[in-house]
Order: structure tokens, then sequence, then C-alpha cells
């Protein structure tokens, strides 16, 4: 039984209007698309004085700059390959002195007997 009078029982809803009240949709296609825009072309942005646009999942540069940057980016490459290159050579160098290290030390050192 509930304190204050009768249960919460909400009203219902009236039902819905139509769902678009734009009458667009009864346009024709090529009307809708002047209207609508909806063209759109090939996403476009500046970028700290650089134009560029997306092609093929790429950003790509609209201006002549882009060759240079592929040159820098090869560059940088390159780089990246050599400096990779050396750290696996350092890498491989320690391991040896490691080798060495226990080669040299490991008679000096007596290892404990163990008990039956």
């Amino acid at each position: 039984m509930p304190l204050f009078g009768n249960s919460f029982s909400p009203k219902k809803t009236p039902p819905r209007k139509w769902a678009s009240l734009s009458n667009l949709h009864l346009l024709d296609r090529s009307t809708r698309e002047v209207e609508l825009g909806l063209e759109y072309g090939t996403p476009t942005m500046n970028l700290a004085g650089q134009s560029l646009k997306f092609e093929n999942g790429h950003w790509v540069s609209e201006s002549g700059g882009f060759l240079g940057d592929r040159r820098e980016l090869q560059r940088l490459r390159k780089r990246n390959q050599q400096l990779e290159e050396e750290n696996n050579l350092l890498r491989l160098k320690v391991d040896i002195l490691l080798d060495m290290n226990m080669a040299f030390f490991l008679p000096l050192c007596p290892l404990p007997q163990l008990r039956n």
C-alpha cells in the first residue's frame, strides 16, 4: 500500500509524427545532391602553411614541397637503419664480453658442494 496515494503510473506518450520534417527527401537525386552538397570531393586541410589532401588512405601534399619531404624521409629511414645495425652490433659485443667475463671468473669462484 503506497504511502502517498496511487503507485507511479506514467501517461502513455503520443505516437511520433513523421520522422523527417524536411521535404528534401521528396526531391529527385540530382536536386538533392545540389541542395545537400553530397559531392564532397577529397578532404583537404592546411597545416603549418602546407596544404594537404587525403588520397588512398594517406595525407598527400598538394604543393610541390612533397618531394623534399620524401627525400628527407628516405634520408631519415637510411639513418634509422644504420643506427639499428650499430645497435645490434653493440649488443652482440656486450654479449661476447659478458661471456668472456664469465669464462674468466668462473674457474676462480669455487662452487658450493651439494650435500647428499
